[in-house]
């Protein structure tokens, strides 16, 4: 994981505080140095609360030693609270995905570059952004002045705004009266049927997209947290830092509060599964563990019940990485949407920016409200009817409406002309002047009509769902990665004493006369104008998309470093000694410096060889120094 260098000394273990100085990060630090385990996992755990005269407030922060700068803790106060016309009363989840401020950090944790080289893509740290897993309460509490008790629970600290207020919250005078105040520009509406209290959020702060696990894990903490308070939070956090650090390919036992939960970290070499997960051995624990199916994927049936129809459409708006305004009544429904959509591409990873919970306080408001330039690559989940009016130059908006539980499907959105989006009262539907370029799965959408007619359960309709998405994205990776293998030199031409060839340049032209012979067309079911997918929509090129470019600069890396490796595979093979014959002492020397820098990569998980061409690029090295002057082998090799 990337991180800050934080700056001042560490406080003592198991100090509850508020936030610290503004610088951003956490202190440098050993594998065994103090919450090395914690920090594994989470970054840190805030509490945020809601005064009416007040505003946010950061109440506390543990590990105290974690350093955000002023805006991140802005930031974080507000996304910590609905910013929403709808009730959330009781407790409500959500979570959300803010951009580091203050530069990219050094990194700090040991086994970083080790879990992102064995993690698949869509799971690794990410290296400047903090996600937030926020447990809100909003309970009526009459000791309070105004009669409420509402508090936000949160991994990352922030100071105390005078005089702000949550827009658009569910507020109310002692008389039941709507109250209406005014934000720049923005009418605020906030509404509420009883009196207002005390607001409060717990949020989880962390840089690993494990949205399942946190939201289980704030499910057991908070409702402890807010009978309890601090030594709650200081007992979980203490469990937390004897967690196992998280291994892809491993299943693994976390105890919390008297629970053990039980996980299996995805590797970059499983198989995609195309149905329900099975359950893990559960090793005769005792208590019996609580065994999540997954740490990350969510019910995409439930999430996309509403817009079913439009599927094909979505996930073509998102593999293009076309800027899309997801606007929901809650910021529950708000960042499972916008999850669930980036979710789509697997295994392709989502290069674009997203944003499960944005409100109009973000620090990149501006930038993403600009009318002076093209919206940004972006998916931006909202609640607030205010961006319906500030975005609508946007060429795709989503507007959701309230969830249904109900037997049957919910009334599908409709397919919607951008130029009818004119009032903040819009009706649900799929805003956008985009044609799919391909048909509509009809037998899949009446297989999943059939499964919630006779109940069929929810994770195996998601399992339907999420087979045909990877099978959807599969068939248009397929093509590019045939023509990128062949751009790879041929083994044969890797000789042991000159440099490697160079990959060849990857050519848009030539890989389109290729789909003619060669592309999805030919063997997926679904029909429709695949070539049209690849080639351009709307005036956009999929090859400008940073989907594109962020795979290309993936295979192209995983290629280079193959290449690297059949290189030193080539030299362990060949006859060193004879080459040495007729070489001068600089070429000696100079062939010892390039393989010693070929070992240390390969030690390091970065070349993909065999420990028996590792043990052979040693002896080779020691054979070659030995060759040497007694004064050479002494600067090569020294005491």
């Amino acid at each position: 994981m990337d991180a800050l260098l934080g700056t001042g000394p560490r406080r003592a273990r198991g100090c509850l505080g508020a936030a610290g100085p503004t610088s951003s990060g956490r202190a440098a630090r050993t594998p065994a140095a103090p919450w090395a385990r914690f920090s594994a996992w989470l970054e840190c755990v805030c509490v945020v609360t809601f005064d009416l005269e007040l505003g946010q407030a950061l109440e506390l922060v543990y590990p105290n030693d974690f350093r955000l700068t002023d805006k991140e803790k802005s930031s974080i106060c507000y996304l910590s609270f609905p910013d929403s016309h709808s009730g959330c009363l009781g407790d409500t989840q959500f979570s959300f995905r803010m951009r580091q401020c203050g530069g990219q950090r050094s990194p700090w944790h040991a086994d970083d570059r080790h879990y992102n080289s064995r993690a698949p893509v869509a799971l690794q740290r990410e290296p400047a952004h903090y996600f937030g897993y926020v447990y809100f309460r909003q309970v009526k509490d009459s000791s309070v002045k105004r009669g409420y008790f509402q508090k936000a629970l949160g991994s990352s600290p922030t100071g105390r705004h005078p005089g702000s207020s949550v827009l658009g919250f569910l507020l109310s005078n002692n008389s039941g009266v709507q109250v209406r105040r005014s934000w720049g520009s923005c009418p605020v509406k906030l509404v509420g049927r009883a009196t207002l209290g005390q607001l409060q959020s717990l949020v989880l702060v962390s840089r690993l997209p494990f949205v399942r696990l946190f939201q289980a894990l704030l499910s057991l903490i908070a409702p402890e947290y807010f009978d309890k308070l601090a030594p709650c939070l200081e007992a979980v956090c203490s469990e937390i830092d004897q967690w196992p650090a998280p291994a892809p390919g491993q299943t693994l036992n976390l105890p919390v509060m008297g629970v053990v939960v039980q996980v299996r970290i995805p590797s970059r070499v499983d198989k995609s599964e195309s149905s329900p997960p099975k359950q893990f051995d559960q090793e005769n624990l005792l208590p019996a563990p609580v065994v999540l199916a997954s740490v990350h994927e969510l019910d995409l049936f439930r999430c996309f019940r509403p817009v079913l129809t439009h599927m094909q459409t979505l996930w073509e708006l998102m593999l293009l990485g076309e800027p899309l305004l997801v606007l929901a009544p809650s910021p529950d429904v708000s960042s499972e949407m916008v999850l669930a959509l980036t979710s789509c591409l697997q295994p392709l990873r989502f290069c674009c920016d997203f944003r499960p919970y944005f409100t109009i306080h973000d620090s990149e408001f501006k930038e993403f409200t600009t009318r002076t330039q093209a919206p940004p690559n972006v998916v931006l989940g909202v609640t607030n009817p205010f961006f319906i009016k500030t975005l609508q130059h946007w060429p795709h908006i989503l507007r959701v409406g309230e969830p249904k539980m109900s037997g049957d499907l919910p009334k599908q959105v409709k397919l919607k002309k951008p130029s009818r989006l004119k009032t903040l009262d819009t009706k649900p539907g799929l805003y956008t002047a985009y044609t799919a370029h391909l048909h509509r799965d009809k037998a899949l959408l009446k297989r999943l009509l059939k499964g919630v007619q006779k109940k069929r359960p929810s994770d195996v309709q998601s399992a339907l769902l999420r087979r045909h998405l990877l099978e959807l994205t599969q068939s248009f990776i397929i093509p590019l990665e045939h023509y990128m293998a062949s751009l790879m030199p041929l083994q044969k031409s890797i000789t042991p004493w000159k440099t490697p060839p160079q990959i060849q340049p990857f050519s848009q032209d030539d890989f389109l006369r290729s789909l003619e012979h060669a592309g999805p067309q030919l063997t997926c079911i679904l029909k429709g104008d695949w070539l049209g997918l690849y080639r351009c929509v709307d005036c956009r090129r999929f090859f400008k998309s940073p989907h594109f470019d962020g795979w290309y600069r993936q295979r192209h890396k995983e290629m280079a470093l193959k290449l690297e490796a059949l290189h030193l595979e080539a030299i362990c093979e060949a006859n060193i000694e004879t080459w040495m014959k007729d070489k001068s002492e600089v070429e000696v020397v100079d062939l010892v410096l390039k393989l010693r820098e070929k070992l240390v990569r390969a030690q390091g998980h970065q070349l993909p060889v065999k420990e028996a061409t590792l043990q052979r690029a040693q002896l080779y090295i020691e054979t070659v120094i030995g060759s040497l002057p007694k004064d050479l082998q002494a600067v090569l090799c020294p005491p």
